[in-house]
């Protein structure tokens, strides 16, 4: 019997952020992950900038920065009519290398191009850098039964078949779209569960660029006349490995033979060429969202990442978007109350049902071109046609590339845990991240000074933000939340400007990073303002 206060099923990428971030936080926890975390396929390669904020605190940016992908790679998306070496270039985004990269005023990281199988590593070393935290690889989660007090889980060895019990007070099921956790506990998706089958090929070349002799980019979106956009071609890690996907309808679900993997290969590329293969993957794109994040006897029993929420990769959102569940999870503490926990699908499930919409969005808006009969066509007919697709395809396509408010923009509208105060509901728009201090969003950036910002006093516990030269008493909010042994910082800031971003003179935020409530003033009751942010009003 092995005890622990929380028990993640499932060690990909959300699993490892959650370990990590909960060691970080001195809690422990047990992960079990029925693979050794060999990566052969990397599910995800973009690591958002929200995450990226996540990185700085736990000190993981120059790990991130000193990943083997190519930093000097351009980051261009290009669109293709025919095969790279023999059609045409008809659009492209130009998107800088990460070296080239800045961060946007919003922020003080920016995005990254690192992809799973150099991003796991990362996450894993961080959650075993913390003692707090252990890591079960090759052993796979079986079933439950529920105690008083939380749950015992039925772990096995998935080499011997060796048994083993893990009793923990949470269970968080980080284990893919096809969680054996949520089957465990019944609960159900919503939506299509079938968008598109796709067959991603990992290959090796060096070289790739010289076969085909256009500028280089990171993923090379190929159309044709029967179909319009049929496969991409990705730049893996920016040397030498590439992944193509084939993309074919929803209804077309049989089991592709090798030759013609290799037959769309030689198609896409439009030459004969040595090269490695080195795996192979179908998979379906799906839209779904769980009916509730949360199962179990006191709803002790969390869902998130792919468990959660199967998106289409178009956009980068997935797991960013189970990142940002963990985050959300890790705060669970001594002090809590009970509604913190119901907060978490409160929370979480609107900004996971955004994201899986866009997802779905940019993948239509990928494939909108549908049939052209005469794009590959080479005289001034065809000219004109590549010409018009590839001008709308690159307008509509401009909704993926552009996507800030997506990472940074979502509010946790109407969360029990968050006290309004009635200010106008931000922007929807996926490119528009209007930076508020409103109770439920993201506490703002604001740089003060010798590389640091204001998202760096965030994390731990709550911190009390107290504005001006002669800002209002604290104390009556202080003195409540150690009636209630909630943790809370106080720290004053004497700046104007970013007093007129925070917009009221004392901001409670949370150690999420968003703001749970904000005033001119200590509220006539500390003690219930305190109850309520800790899910106990």
């Amino acid at each position: 019997m092995i005890e622990t206060a929380v028990l993640i099923v499932g060690g990909g990428p959300v699993g490892l952020a959650l370990a990590g971030d909960l060691g970080w936080r001195g809690r422990d926890c047990v992960l079990v992950e029925r693979s050794d975390g060999e990566i052969v396929q990397p599910r995800q390669d973009l690591v958002g900038i929200r995450t990226m904020e996540f990185c700085r605190r736990w000190g993981l940016v120059e790990a991130v920065e000193a990943a083997p992908y190519n930093r000097d790679y351009p980051q261009d998306n290009v669109y293709i009519a025919g095969s790279l070496a023999e059609g045409w270039e008809i659009g492209r985004y130009p998107s800088p290398s990460m070296n080239d990269a800045r961060p946007p005023p919003e922020s003080p990281c920016r995005r990254e191009r690192c992809p799973q199988n150099m991003f796991d590593p990362i996450l894993r070393d961080f959650a075993r850098s913390h003692a707090s935290v252990s890591l079960l690889y090759r052993h796979r989660f079986v079933g439950l039964r529920s105690e008083r007090d939380g749950v015992v889980a039925d772990i096995e060895r998935s080499d011997t078949g060796e048994r083993l019990e893990v009793r923990a007070r949470f269970v968080v099921g980080c284990d893919g779209a096809g969680s054996t956790l949520r089957g465990a506990l019944g609960v159900a998706l919503v939506g299509e569960p079938v968008l598109t089958h796709t067959t991603n090929l990992i290959f090796r070349r060096a070289g790739f660029e010289a076969l085909h002799g256009k500028p280089p980019g990171y993923r090379f979106i190929l159309l044709d006349e029967d179909v319009g956009t049929w496969a991409t071609i990705v730049a893996i890690n920016g040397h030498d490995e590439w992944r193509m996907s084939i993309i074919r309808s929803s209804a077309d679900g049989r089991a592709l033979p090798e030759h013609e993997m290799r037959d769309a290969i030689r198609r896409a590329v439009g030459c004969d060429f040595e090269y490695e293969l080195v795996s192979v993957m179908p998979w379906r794109r799906r839209e779904l969202v769980a009916e509730t994040f949360q199962s179990g006897p006191g709803g002790r029993l969390f869902l998130a990442g792919d468990a959660a929420h199967a998106m289409s990769p178009t956009g980068g959102f997935g797991m960013n978007t189970g990142v940002g569940d963990g985050v959300d999870l890790a705060g669970l503490a001594g002090w809590a109350g009970p509604d913190l926990l119901a907060s978490y699908t409160a929370e979480r499930r609107p900004v996971a049902e955004r994201n899986v919409r866009e997802a779905s969005g940019n993948l239509g808006r990928m494939l909108s071109p549908g049939a052209r009969p005469g794009l590959l066509e080479r005289g001034p007919g065809g000219a004109a046609l590549r010409a018009r697709v590839g001008r709308d395809l690159a307008t509509a396509m401009l909704r993926e590339w552009r996507t800030l408010g997506i990472h940074l923009g979502y509010c946790y509208e109407g969360s029990p845990i968050c006290v309004a105060d009635n200010t106008p509901p931000p922007s929807l728009d996926p490119a528009v991240y209007e930076p508020a201090a409103r109770p439920g969003s993201r506490a703002p950036h604001a740089d003060l000074g010798g590389g640091r910002s204001t998202l760096d006093l965030f994390g731990r516990g709550f911190v009390l933000i107290a504005f001006g030269p002669s800002p209002p008493d604290p104390e009556p909010v202080l003195r409540a939340a150690r009636m209630r042994r909630m943790p809370v910082e106080t720290v004053t800031l004497e700046r104007p400007d970013v007093a007129r971003l925070y917009a009221r003179k004392l901001v409670l935020v949370r150690p999420d990073g968003h703001v749970a409530w904000r005033g001119d003033a200590a509220p006539p009751d500390p003690l219930r303002l305190v109850d309520r942010v800790r899910g106990a009003a």
